[in-house]
């Protein structure tokens, strides 16, 4: 069943150019279990009428609070930045299937690979791996220093690597040059289709390696099918995951990014 509710804001801020952090109050975070799950936010205008998927970037059963980390990229987002804090969005979830870390035992390692954005939830997963007692190594790319967010919070975690585009800050280039030589007992990635691309071909048959995919979405609950993504194993050409349900994380190897 999927839950739905009018969340509160309690506090927004903006982290770095158009790249905001919002922490939202209510009775869903109860049922907010899994890092990499993601919420169906509704732009509250009704010219905008599709709802925007935003990860999960933090948990707080304790306080009640989740957060989400966006970046404004179209009139909807744009909408989300300005509002302030006592002002409620109409939110459906938790939807999606979350990251595995049953994989991944104490004192073993796990690499988390991101780019961008798409380390938003990455953190909620980093701290729940820390908690379990898993040694963690962050590797983060970014297209230059300006844009990098949360590092701090992080390396409170564990190792962090950076790579930027410009070579503003940390290795130059993309992600992909802080791999080299690197093994772990469990991968997880999520980021744009060119890194995911390039986890995808090097972790291809490694038995814990999960990717977490980015989509356009319409329903967010697997009815509508706007969200498809191809099976790998697919000799008929029309076999395909729902990225919204039966994702957004799934396995290295099953779908073709």
């Amino acid at each position: 069943m999927h839950l739905q509710e009018k969340m509160k804001i309690v506090s927004q801020r903006k982290l770095a150019p158009d790249i905001f952090e919002m922490k939202l109050f209510g009775n869903l975070v109860k049922k907010m279990k899994r890092a990499g799950q993601f919420l169906h936010i509704r732009v509250p205008r009704c010219d905008l009428l599709l709802s925007r998927p935003i990860s999960l970037a933090q948990i707080d059963h304790k306080a009640g609070t989740c957060t989400i980390i966006y970046r404004v990229k179209g009139i909807g987002t744009k909408y989300f930045s300005k509002m302030k804090q006592e002002d409620s969005l109409d939110i459906l979830g938790p939807l999606g299937n979350g990251f595995d870390i049953s994989v991944v035992n104490k004192k073993e390692t796990a690499l988390i690979i991101g780019g961008g954005i798409g380390i938003s939830p990455l953190y909620e997963l980093s701290k729940k791996l820390v908690a379990k007692g898993v040694r963690v190594i962050h590797l983060f790319g970014f297209t230059t220093q300006k844009v990098m967010f949360y590092e701090k919070e992080f390396r409170a975690l564990g190792e962090v690597r950076v790579s930027t585009d410009d070579g503003s800050y940390g290795v130059y280039g993309h992600v992909g040059k802080l791999l080299e030589k690197l093994t772990a007992d469990a991968v997880y990635a999520c980021g744009a289709s060119g890194m995911l691309k390039i986890i995808d071909k090097k972790f291809m048959t490694h038995p814990h390696a999960f990717l977490l995919l980015e989509a356009r979405m319409a329903c967010g609950i697997g009815a509508c099918y706007a969200c498809v993504c191809r099976k790998r194993e697919n000799e008929t050409g029309i076999k395909f995951f729902k990225v919204c349900d039966q994702g957004p994380v799934f396995k290295t190897g099953e779908v073709i990014i």
